[in-house]
């Protein structure tokens, strides 16, 4: 016992004392405080006292799907750093090739009772995966915020960059630059952001007086080794640009030009989404669409602690403006007539 208080104290930053007190339900404690030595309680594994079981936990769970891609460490510094801001203690769940699954997750979280679940990616996403452990959280009531956007049938609130906004001015950018032979690397076909991305290719290039060969779109995982095939079967087909579904394709679709002997942008032309970290060091450096990470990851937060404190939010979709980073990756198509295409609003140049 003695052991506990001391860890728990150290935990919190207060006295033994204070722990004991909270423990044994004594007043003269703060409800910030009270709550901060439940949750380390929660954090250290140890048990509460049975007159404290009934109380949900300050923990909120943080489901990710990898950690590989730069964005989604971003996502967890932000919407972690916004937990704590808000009293609660985010613990972080990242899937691995294997390992835990998105539903064991799911089961591991409400055993301790956490207060509410952030996903940023995920299962909810494909069209064709399992989906029932989201239909358990919402039958347990549990608050919970989507990153990115959900299938149909999910009553979750949502938070999502409009991917359609996103390849329109990646798209545009191209034909400004004139190109006229631009290909698509997208995640699986149950994917819902690449569903929204396909079509917005598809308006943007007749809009424009073109249209978008079925032979110019490929679908891929969203790795580095993927984008690099995908891209490398564009390649063979004869495309001059290239407009990708996240960085770490583009970074492969990079890769894929330079192993046929092809230089980037000179030959041909490249667009991330994303623009997560590092991609101002590649070279060349990649132009690519901004999500906003910050606004984005704050406003999943104020979503979730809003529910936690029991009041209702909308079970919509909130979409955020995407940002078209111009940088090194893209240059005039090579032999390509000069384009006339409007610019879209929020486009960035940097060196």
């Amino acid at each position: 016992m003695t052991r506990r208080l001391a860890q728990v104290a150290k935990k919190v930053g207060v006295s033994e004392a204070t722990v004991s007190r909270v423990l044994n339900g004594k007043p003269g404690v703060s409800e910030a405080t009270r709550q901060s030595v439940l949750t380390a309680l929660d954090v250290l594994g140890y048990e509460r006292p049975t007159q404290l079981r009934g109380e949900r936990a300050r923990l909120v769970g943080l489901v990710l799907p990898e950690l590989q891609n730069p964005i989604f460490p971003a996502f967890a510094e932000v919407i972690g750093g916004a937990l704590a801001q808000q009293g609660l203690t985010p613990v972080l769940c990242t899937q691995t090739k294997g390992g835990v699954s998105e539903a064991d997750y799911v089961e591991l979280l409400l055993q301790q009772q956490v207060s509410g679940v952030v996903f940023a990616g995920g299962l909810f996403a494909q069209a064709d995966a399992p989906h029932e452990h989201y239909r358990l959280l919402a039958e347990r009531r549990i608050p919970v915020v989507l990153v990115n956007a959900a299938i149909e049938g999910l009553d979750f609130p949502c938070v999502a960059c409009d991917d359609a906004v996103a390849v329109e001015q990646s798209w545009r950018h191209l034909v400004s630059l004139g190109h006229e032979r631009i290909g698509l690397v997208l995640g699986p076909a149950d994917h819902i952001p690449s569903r929204r991305k396909l079509a917005s290719a598809e308006r943007t290039a007749k809009a424009l007086g073109s249209a978008l060969r079925p032979e110019f779109v490929e679908r891929s995982m969203f790795s580095l080794e993927g984008g690099q095939a995908a891209a490398s079967r564009l390649l063979e087909r004869g495309v001059t640009g290239i407009v990708c579904a996240s960085d770490p394709l583009a970074l492969g679709a990079v890769r894929a030009a330079r192993r046929r002997g092809l230089s980037v942008p000179g030959d041909v032309s490249v667009v991330g989404y994303d623009d997560s970290a590092f991609m101002t060091c590649t070279e060349p450096p990649l132009t690519t669409v901004r999500q906003p990470i910050e606004a984005m990851g704050r406003a999943a937060v104020e979503l979730l602690a809003t529910q936690i404190e029991g009041s209702e939010v909308p079970h919509s979709e909130l979409l955020f403006e995407p940002e078209l980073v111009v940088r090194g990756s893209t240059a005039q198509a090579a032999g390509d007539r000069p384009a006339a295409a409007g610019a879209l609003p929020g486009w960035v140049a940097t060196a």
